[in-house]
């Protein structure tokens, strides 16, 4: 692809995925990309051939920058707390969505293709059962004795520290719910 070609295909996930946090994926339409992006739709569908191509590419860069964001930080520190510290701090923080108006464009997702059987669920789903592996390995360094059942449990409390943060934070704009959150990742992984 041209590098103009490129950096309007960029542009065009960038509003897509700006739009998804907001409103979801089935409500995002192909026009409403193109009217954002100050592009017709047609120049859209040069893109993506369909609202589905569009969908899954954007499914797939959502992963991807979620990995940016939060995995690839944490990557080079040593397995275990130092390194589970920084995925807790990178998860709140692309929970905070800096960079875009709604929150965490994979839990967006995530409750909005939970019972929706096809491509896109599976693409999800995979990548947060590969999450989920990525925890439980952390969890094993820092409690190397632990059996399988105690980790999935520790990861299942990671994540559902997360999912509170998200809610409190987002939808009841608790200014608390960072603390709150920290707090309770600290009892988790003993201090």
């Amino acid at each position: 692809m041209p590098p103009k070609g490129a950096a309007t295909h960029a542009r065009l996930i960038d509003e897509a995925m700006t739009q998804v946090t907001v409103r979801g994926l089935a409500a995002v339409s192909l026009q409403d990309v193109a009217g954002a992006a100050g592009v017709s739709k047609s120049a859209v569908l040069k893109h993506f051939q369909s609202k589905e191509a569009l969908q899954i590419e954007l499914v797939d860069a959502m992963i991807e920058r979620f990995t940016e964001a939060v995995w690839r930080p944490a990557e080079p520190l040593p397995a275990g707390r130092e390194r589970l510290d920084r995925i807790f701090q990178g998860e709140l923080d692309w929970i905070d969505g800096e960079d875009r108006p709604g929150g965490c464009p994979l839990k967006a997702a995530a409750i909005e293709l939970d019972d929706q059987p096809g491509p896109l669920r599976d693409t999800l789903k995979a990548s947060q059962q590969r999450w989920a592996k990525v925890l439980k390995r952390e969890f094993r360094a820092l409690n190397p004795n632990a059996d399988d059942a105690t980790l999935e449990v520790l990861v299942f409390q990671f994540k559902g520290i997360v999912l509170a943060y998200g809610h409190s934070r987002r939808l009841l704009d608790d200014e608390t719910a960072r603390g709150q959150a920290t707090a309770a990742y600290r009892m988790l992984v003993g201090g």
